[in-house]
């Protein structure tokens, strides 16, 4: 718990020892036994609890916080021994730090055990530069939306929710439905590629799902117009923005985009990170420049594969729309705030007109404040991430 928190804790011996009782014996017991912690102002209301349900008597008050970032244990209000925070947080850390070094990148996995014993590191600290929005204005009409995915793709559920709060009518659309044409893209105001796994990334990153559009004549035309239209708009997430990437020739203002490869670290990365917003045409970031906002990655290959000298023509460009940040928020390479190693901390990109972006992390798993491990207590029932895609529902109208 004091490990979670980067507190420190004086562990109050008194109650649970006797004068017969060994206090090694004791801590190191293996009975049954549970922890809870509870601000002081509600102790008297909790043993009342307790008092009602028998189970007084085996309640015991066992420590409280202190602000020096040291475990204590404390007996007959002496310190009987006392560590470090960071000591023991090392010790906790390094076998998991040794095993990560045999099996995955071994530099990536010391910047990880360094910012583990990190005690005084901020963590995540969002910064909007606009209002979260309270309620959801109802609009009577709602354009039809592709939520587009391939064999292997999973994360179209969450997806439709998202574009569904936003006031779109999204539609499943499966890859085979626009092959026996059930559907055609420009039947809609707007596609999204979403994540997953398309062929078990088999074929590399996205590479299958791209190759079965760019080898079928009459998708890769479909493909094109629809990119061609300025009337719409195209979102790729994750393994939908590693195949939106392999199609860059069919979208216009595309030039000098980049391909996506393995993680720096050699390995899955599942995180809640944090994110910088840039300034970019993109029109789903409309508004949103300088926020700093945690967000979800998952992904094995988010490594943008392109050169210095390309990530600055992108950046002069104004076509990096998303970077992995820092506590301070500001963009980084270090990992594991950057979780793949990509240059500039690049997270996601858009082509010159703004209508089609890309991006790695998921902001579908981040439009409900609930959604979240953690967030701002002022975030009532939607985080930052849903004006994201209210800014699609806005370019429509």
């Amino acid at each position: 718990m004091a490990f979670a928190g980067w507190v420190g804790v004086d562990i109050l011996l008194d109650e649970i020892l006797s004068d017969k009782n060994d206090c090694i014996d004791t801590l190191l017991n293996e009975e049954l036994g549970v922890v809870i912690q509870i601000d002081t102002e509600e102790r008297d209301s909790v043993m009342r609890c307790f008092q009602k349900t028998g189970l007084r008597n085996f309640i015991y008050t066992i420590g409280t916080l202190n602000d020096q970032k040291k475990i204590n244990l404390i007996r007959d209000r002496r310190v009987i021994a006392s560590w470090g925070l960071k000591e023991l947080l090392e010790q906790w850390s390094r076998v998991s730090f040794e095993m990560q070094s045999l099996r995955d990148n071994p530099e990536t996995a010391k910047e990880e055990f360094l910012s583990d014993i990190d005690v005084d590191r901020q963590g995540l600290s969002p910064k909007l530069t606009f209002s979260i929005p309270k309620m959801l204005s109802v609009n009577k009409t709602k354009p039809l939306l592709a939520v587009l995915r391939e064999q292997g793709v999973n994360g179209q559920v969450e997806m439709a929710a998202a574009f569904d709060r936003a006031g779109f009518s999204c539609v499943d659309v499966h890859m085979t439905d626009l092959i026996n044409k059930k559907y055609q893209l420009n039947d809609f105001s707007g596609m999204v590629a979403c994540g997953g796994f398309s062929y078990g990334d088999v074929l590399g990153a996205g590479g299958g799902w791209a190759t079965n559009i760019l080898h079928n004549e009459e998708l890769k035309n479909q493909f094109s117009d629809f990119f061609l239209n300025e009337s719409n708009f195209t979102l790729g997430v994750c393994n939908g923005c590693q195949t939106l990437a392999l199609l860059s020739s069919l979208i216009p203002g595309s030039n000098g985009w980049p391909k996506f490869i393995r993680n720096t670290s050699e390995k899955f990365e599942s995180r809640l990170v944090q994110t910088v917003i840039k300034e970019s045409p993109s029109i789903f970031f409309k508004d949103m420049a300088g926020s700093v906002l945690p967000i979800p990655v998952a992904h094995g290959e988010g490594r943008l594969s392109s050169s210095s000298e390309e990530i600055t023509n992108l950046t002069e460009a104004n076509l990096n729309a998303l970077a992995y940040a820092d506590n301070a928020g500001f963009a980084t390479e270090a990992y594991p705030q950057n979780p793949n190693g990509s240059l500039a901390g690049i997270a996601g990109i858009t082509n010159e007109s703004g209508r089609v972006t890309l991006m790695m992390p998921h902001p579908e798993r981040a439009f409900l404040s609930y959604q979240y491990s953690w967030c701002p207590e002022d975030w009532e029932e939607y985080g930052p991430w849903m004006k994201f895609f209210l800014n699609a529902r806005e370019f429509v109208d």
